[in-house]
């Protein structure tokens, strides 16, 4: 899956992602509606304008950073997006979007901090999360 050195990248940003989550998140979601309004739809306008969803999102992100090595740990809460993500019509070709569009808020929020290492990190490490969400969704949606 990941090397240890990934592994180590994405855990040293662990407490970038708790002093700046909530900002990487929010920054994402406006970045990404700029880039790709066609996925604005999937999402429930509400819980952006209230802050739920960036803070979900921000809080899922430290949990897949802090548990990177283990995450099947997660499965438990990616079940549960993947039942949002599912009734939300995301599919497969949704997911390069979004990380895509993190990667930029990553830069964006951090700066400097988010060099091509730690950003390549991330990408290898959202690579193989988002394949693991796919794969949820996917036997979600079969048994529909």
């Amino acid at each position: 899956m990941l090397s240890k050195k990934t592994i180590d990248i994405v855990k040293s940003t662990v407490p970038a992602l708790k002093d700046h989550g909530l900002e990487i998140t929010t920054t994402f979601y406006k970045i990404m509606f700029e880039n790709n309004p066609e996925v604005k739809p999937l999402f429930n306008m509400d819980n952006q304008k209230s802050g739920s969803q960036p803070k979900a999102l921000a809080m899922t992100i430290l949990a897949a950073a802090q548990n990177i090595d283990n995450l099947e740990s997660l499965l438990p809460a990616v079940k549960k997006i993947g039942e949002v993500h599912v009734n939300s019509k995301v599919k497969p070709e949704h997911y390069p979007i979004v990380g895509k569009n993190l990667l930029l808020a990553i830069k964006e929020v951090l700066g400097d901090a988010a060099t091509d290492e730690v950003l390549n990190a991330w990408g290898e490490a959202y690579e193989v999360i988002a394949k693991i969400f796919i794969d949820v969704e996917e036997d979600i949606y079969n048994q529909k």
